[in-house]
């Protein structure tokens, strides 16, 4: 059996101002990867987070929920705190985005770059077809045998429903107390996306308390839109959204 190589989260060491990102769910790093290459080379320190269930098989996943990842972006911005970086801005993919929105209500974060995220999540059996797909196409990435591929997803089949359906409550606990956001917010959201009804993200920028609220439509993008063709614009979109922040530190 071939394994591939799994992504790692990563810290790119820059500048006094820190950017926490984080991927979606069933993602991993590899979700933010460039979007922090990039910010990194203007300056910032860039620190991604694996949550716990990803990156590693799908059987792990499916152990934790959205309590658990709240725990470990936690534990991510702590990290960066107990490094010595007082100022952090917050940014996540999908879930991550969400993620990042939760963050901003109950922490002091510089500013908060939700791009693709749900507030209306999908019906349950959409969600769980999801997954079912990400855990097939993980095995046979790992070069398993369709055999063993189909054993293995016969016993997986209706493990990811309590993880998915503790997501939808965690999704809509957010939604109610999005109003508690005072921080600036750049929202980005591709209008190809398949996974996310586009209409989250206006949601998300009416709701909002901040007066510094920008939203963004990228035409040709879809879901991962940190991946996606217009992954160039967003990178300088999310930029010149930090370089307006009111960072203590002006030198990075």
């Amino acid at each position: 059996m071939v394994k591939i190589n799994q992504p790692e989260p990563f810290t790119f060491e820059g500048g006094n101002r820190a950017v926490l990102l984080l991927h979606g769910f069933t993602g991993n790093s590899a979700d933010v990867r460039m979007l922090g290459r990039y910010l990194n080379k203007q300056g910032y320190t860039c620190h991604a987070p694996h949550m716990r269930g990803h990156g590693v098989p799908p059987e792990e996943l499916v152990k934790y929920g959205p309590d658990d990842w709240y725990d470990d972006v936690k534990a991510a911005y702590q990290f960066l705190l107990d490094q010595g970086y007082d100022e952090i801005a917050v940014g996540g993919l999908s879930m991550g985005g969400v993620m990042s929105l939760k963050l901003g209500m109950e922490h002091p974060v510089k500013g908060i770059f939700p791009m693709a995220a749900p507030m209306f999540t999908q019906g349950e059996e959409r969600m769980h077809q999801g997954v079912l797909h990400y855990a097939k196409e993980y095995k046979q990435l790992n070069g398993m045998g369709d055999e063993q591929v189909e054993k293995e997803m016969r016993a997986f089949e209706g493990t990811p429903l309590p993880t998915i359906r503790a997501l939808h409550t965690f999704i809509e606990g957010v939604r109610q107390d999005i109003d508690l956001i005072y921080t600036p917010t750049l929202i980005a959201q591709g209008l190809k996306d398949e996974v996310v009804d586009p209409e989250s993200a206006r949601w998300i920028h009416d709701h909002v308390e901040t007066d510094q609220k920008e939203l963004f439509w990228y035409k040709e993008s879809g879901h991962v839109v940190t991946l996606d063709q217009e992954k160039e614009q967003l990178h300088k979109d999310v930029y010149a959204f930090l370089e307006k922040l009111d960072w203590q530190d002006k030198s990075k």
